[in-house]
């Protein structure tokens, strides 16, 4: 039945049939093949959405389109740009920065792409930087974007492995900011090798200046992750609050929006929201007949029989993630990987927080390699530069991002 299973969806997915059409069509020829009544499909894809902690999905999806629709992602480029934009080639590591900002605000890779690029690229251009290159820089700097809470991908694992989302969020900050160091890092590096230009001369007054323009943007995770650890509020109500803030920010206080705009983003965000709650329907289908023939259970036994090494183990899994990311969009990876990992880790006895993040960094890599790489797409069809010239300038963002992996794997084992 498993074979039948993946080798419907493996076909249905080369042939480039929607990832949730082809997790369901699959679970659903499988499960009829083995004679199990089908009225278990719609009842099994009903309670895999019937959760409170997905309400926050689409509210931050919908509260990070619309800080991405306004000018809020100018601001905080100025003000990244106030505070290192002096060093050599500082316009590139603005980038970055930018990029980790956005990303405590929109818990959206693709979403944070778009904003930086938009407002970079032109400059970067116009200075003399490598367009490929710089577009290149910001697709790798939007991954920090499901890294850095709030992150959609993050919500999604502790709803399949029912663990806290305040504690995935508290633990995503460290890998979020070493990715994007690692990225300034070699930014830096090609600024002195390409001898590209200084940007802003740096200046307290330009950045009390930029700071106070930015500051409601600046809030707005502070609202967010202050209300959730501080117990005030849950994170499916700090989804709603974020929405009720991102409003208030957009149409009273920079008012750079107005409803018709409001109108347009809520339309684009629930059609975005269906997509990852159909899914996420699908795969809990998928997840259901996989336990129901004890797919995981084989997979930990086959696992465990080659080496019972949680180090050698991470190293397979690490593998599989990233080749899962390389065909597979992050959240729809992320939850068909998850059910059929997480028992072979809680044998090994790895903490289960510590994986979702391995989980998540090592999917979000997914976002620049090709086929996928939703966030190349983006780069390239915001900038109008060639897919081709920024999948290949993407190379060494990439080799960064699979060493912080690593890191963030390896390192916490050893502590």
């Amino acid at each position: 039945m498993s074979l039948v299973l993946f080798g419907i969806f493996a076909v249905l997915m080369v042939i480039g049939v929607p990832v949730a059409i082809a997790i369901g069509a699959g679970t659903l020829a499988a499960i009829w093949a083995s004679g199990t009544p089908l009225l278990v499909v719609p009842q099994q894809m009903f309670s895999g959405v019937n959760s409170f902690a997905l309400v926050a999905v689409p509210m931050f999806i919908l509260a990070g389109d619309i800080m991405a629709a306004g000018k809020i992602s100018t601001r905080l480029v100025q003000l990244a740009d106030a505070l290192i934009g002096f060093l050599k080639g500082g316009l590139s590591i603005v980038s970055i920065l930018a990029a980790m900002f956005f990303a405590a605000i929109s818990g959206s890779g693709a979403a944070t792409t778009a904003a930086v690029s938009a407002t970079l690229v032109p400059e970067l251009k116009a200075k003399g930087y490598d367009a490929a290159s710089a577009a290149s820089l910001i697709a790798a700097g939007g991954t920090i974007g499901v890294v850095i809470p709030p992150s959609v991908p993050m919500i999604l694992y502790a709803v399949i492995a029912q663990e806290s989302v305040a504690e995935l969020f508290l633990n995503g900050f460290l890998p979020g900011v070493a990715m994007g160091l690692g990225l300034m890092a070699i930014a830096l590096w090609q600024g002195y090798r390409r001898a590209y230009p200084s940007g802003s001369a740096f200046s307290l007054r330009t950045i009390a200046r930029s700071f106070v323009s930015a500051f409601w943007g600046l809030m707005t995770p502070v609202i967010i992750l202050g209300g959730i650890f501080s117990g005030i509020f849950t994170p499916s109500e700090a989804a709603v609050v974020a929405v009720d803030y991102a409003i208030l920010v957009s149409l009273f206080i920079y008012r750079d929006l107005t409803l018709r705009d409001i109108y347009r983003i809520v339309i684009r965000s629930g059609v975005t929201t269906a997509v990852v709650m159909f899914v996420i329907a699908a795969s809990a289908a998928l997840s259901w007949a996989l336990s129901n023939w004890q797919v995981p259970a084989s997979i930990a036994s086959g696992v465990l029989s080659l080496s019972q090494e949680p180090m050698v183990v991470l190293a397979m899994i690490l593998v599989v993630v990233l080749v899962t990311g390389i065909f597979i969009e992050t959240a729809s990876a992320l939850i068909i990987l998850t059910p059929i990992l997480l028992p072979l880790v809680m044998q090994l006895g790895i903490d289960t927080i510590h994986f979702g993040i391995i989980m998540v960094v090592g999917l979000s890599i997914g976002m620049i390699t090709p086929p996928v790489a939703i966030n190349l797409y983006v780069a390239a069809s915001v900038t109008n530069i060639g897919l081709e010239r920024i999948a290949k300038a993407v190379l060494p963002y990439l080799a960064v991002l699979i060493g912080v992996l690593i890191g963030v794997t390896y390192l916490p084992l050893m502590l």
